[in-house]
């Protein structure tokens, strides 16, 4: 049995653009996948459509469930590089690093060195758990390449099945701190919106309430500078990219994002101004609640004490 990379799922809703295309085309431009490739992966039996296997020019209908699964790379070998971690905590069941911006957190395509997993595999030798595959050893969530802050890794499976566990029913604590454009009027307020995959732009996730996934971000405004807010967000559910998309859909995008925002960015940065600030978890042998905090990046704390308090 092949090890499987990546995992994609599409649900064709009603009004989709989808709809009427070839298969090999359209899973070729959302991700980002060679058409020859995908036709092979077709092939392989691979790509089904309703839980049936399909042909190249099977053409897509409203409705369908297209699930792809992409097999590693039998050439691709992860390996154990020595990159300094910022570790916050470890003990025989799970470690918690401080990721820094810039960083991806497990090999992918087009990145396959220089991850959080090659830096893990250096600092833990064997000792990570191997449930999700030989890429993403230890990872049980992930956060955006250019988030900043806190994450878990597991180092057995017992403490993974544990963690996912705790991840699957929402009781893990996650805090995450903004800075995203236009003050606030409220204080505090709730996004409970569903998230799945751009129909559009399949780089991109939206708010999508036929096909999406259950999404929801409470935010607490921490203080207003004039165009731009400093804020604190707690995640319910833990959907790709939804603190991005759940702000910038109530007008308030992330500053620095050139995703989900048409501004374009001041301040030089690089990427969105995004940091998990705080974790907590039970921990899976001794059964105690645990909590982490760590601070702002330094180029948080410079654009908010340097630019914003004397905007």
């Amino acid at each position: 049995m092949k090890e499987i990379e990546e995992v994609y799922e599409f649900h064709i809703g009603d009004n989709d653009e989808a709809a009427g295309i070839r298969i090999d085309k359209f899973l070729s431009d959302a991700c980002e996948l060679s058409r020859s490739r995908i036709q092979g992966l077709i092939e392989e039996g691979l790509i089904t459509v309703n839980h049936k296997i399909i042909k190249s020019n099977y053409k897509i209908s409203i409705g369908d469930d297209i699930l792809l699964k992409v097999p590693v790379a039998q050439e691709i070998e992860i390996v154990p590089e020595n990159i300094p971690l910022d570790i916050v905590y470890e003990d025989d069941d799970v470690i918690v690093v401080n990721k820094p911006k810039g960083m991806v957190v497990h090999p992918a395509a087009g990145h396959y060195s220089g991850t959080l997993v090659n830096a893990l595999m250096y600092h833990c030798k064997d000792n990570l758990s191997g449930i999700n595959g030989k890429l993403r050893p230890g990872i049980v969530h992930r956060i955006d390449m250019d988030t900043t802050g806190l994450i878990v890794a597991c180092k057995n499976d017992k403490a993974h099945e544990s963690l996912s566990r705790q991840l699957k029913e929402h009781s893990i604590t996650r805090f995450y701190h903004a800075i995203c454009y236009n003050a606030f009027k409220e204080n505090e307020g709730t996004v409970n919106a569903p998230i799945a995959r751009c129909r559009t732009d399949r780089k991109k996730m939206a708010i999508d309430r036929i096909s999406g996934r259950e999404a929801i971000t409470h935010y607490e405004v921490l203080h207003n500078y004039g165009k731009y807010a400093y804020i604190k967000c707690k995640l319910e559910t833990g959907r790709t990219h939804q603190i991005r998309v759940h702000m910038a859909s109530i007008g308030h995008p992330l500053l620095g994002d050139e995703l989900y925002s048409s501004a374009r960015p001041p301040f030089r940065l690089q990427g969105q101004c995004l940091h998990a600030k705080v974790l907590g978890f039970v921990h899976p042998t001794t059964g105690k609640y645990m909590e982490f905090d760590s601070n702002l990046p330094d180029y948080f704390e410079n654009l908010i004490e340097n630019v914003l308090k004397n905007g």
